[in-house]
């Protein structure tokens, strides 16, 4: 599943260490990852060949309808639903379990429609109190890190922007499967704007982008095992301050996006948040997730729940005292 632009995010949805702390593990070729890779470009080598909204339309219904209830995907969600929502009447969570599927469909296709979702993006006008100050920091030639998250299409915000001339850098963590990397990257290096991998090098290669008085998209709403706890809907959860000590050494404003899906399912808003407070990185990285949570709890549907968000730090047992949620267990042990 997608999770480009962020800070740790892995195929199925799992996260791992400090975003631009160490380097990644990608996985040994090997026949498995192989035929793997194989499925999934000839799935989107098909659905390339149909129109653009039949095929976004297919692939949202396709992961709602077939690869969640078929996987672990769909028990994380519900269990991640479970635990924030435990109040909310089960046929609610279940429409917004739905809904975050379908919405991981589509949004996995259009990053390989990236023309498509382009041309579309042109006529959209940003918006938004922190519109003005992106274009402001432009001006005067300081960084931007656009902070989102995996909310709505992050992808449709950062093709709004290019769309307007902005080359707007990303950050990524290399997906397990080496051959199904190859073309995820190179998806998102075409579609404009350098991309920078989860690694030692990498970041190096962002601060030197952003110190050239550039724009940068990061996403920092994944568990992240070495970052601090912080309260994300209701819930303590592990969240990695690198973003916000990477804009505090550069100077970089933090200004947070969302290119929100509208009712129709195909056409987005793009919006920007009041710039983040970045003199003290722990206090800018609780704005940050405070307005992801705002964006959640206004359409909980649009966020991609199949993250293991609020999972408890695992060493070899320790720190599962009590009677854990299975939300707060890693997936080895979660079970519905």
């Amino acid at each position: 599943m997608p999770g480009a632009m962020g800070t740790g995010s892995t195929p199925d949805g799992e996260s791992g260490g400090r975003g631009g702390a160490a380097a990644p593990t990608v996985g040994q070729p090997g026949l498995g990852a192989r035929l793997q890779d194989s499925a999934v470009r000839a799935a989107i080598a098909a659905a390339l060949a149909l129109p653009y909204r039949t095929r976004v339309r297919l692939f949202g219904a396709t992961t709602e309808r077939v690869l969640a209830p078929a996987t672990k995907l769909g028990r994380r969600i519900e269990q991640n639903l479970d635990f924030i929502y435990p109040d909310l009447p089960r046929k609610r969570r279940q429409d917004i379990a739905r809904g975050s599927a379908n919405a991981t469909g589509r949004l996995m296709i259009e990053l390989y429609s990236w023309r498509d979702l382009a041309r579309d993006m042109e006529e959209i006008q940003p918006n938004g109190p922190g519109w003005a100050a992106f274009e402001a920091a432009h001006r005067r030639g300081q960084p931007v890190l656009l902070m989102t998250g995996h909310f709505g299409n992050y992808l449709a915000a950062r093709a709004c922007l290019i769309a307007r001339g902005y080359p707007i850098g990303g950050f990524y963590r290399p997906m397990a499967n080496p051959y199904f990397n190859r073309h995820y990257v190179a998806s998102m290096a075409a579609s404009g704007g350098p991309v920078f991998p989860d690694s030692a090098g990498g970041t190096k290669g962002l601060i030197r982008f952003l110190r050239g008085g550039n724009a940068a998209m990061l996403l920092n709403d994944l568990y992240i095992g070495t970052g601090i706890e912080l309260p994300f809907l209701g819930q303590p959860a592990m969240t990695s301050t690198a973003p916000a000590e990477i804009a505090k050494r550069t100077g970089a404003a933090m200004i947070p996006i969302w290119g929100i899906r509208q009712p129709d399912g195909l056409s987005f808003e793009v919006e920007l948040d009041a710039p983040l407070a970045t003199d003290d990185p722990v206090a800018a990285t609780r704005e940050y997730n405070a307005a992801v949570e705002a964006r959640v709890r206004a359409a909980p549907e649009q966020w991609f729940w199949m993250h293991r968000r609020w999972k408890r730090k695992w060493r070899g047992g320790k720190g599962m005292e009590g009677d854990p949620h299975p939300a707060q267990l890693p997936s080895r042990r979660a079970r519905v």
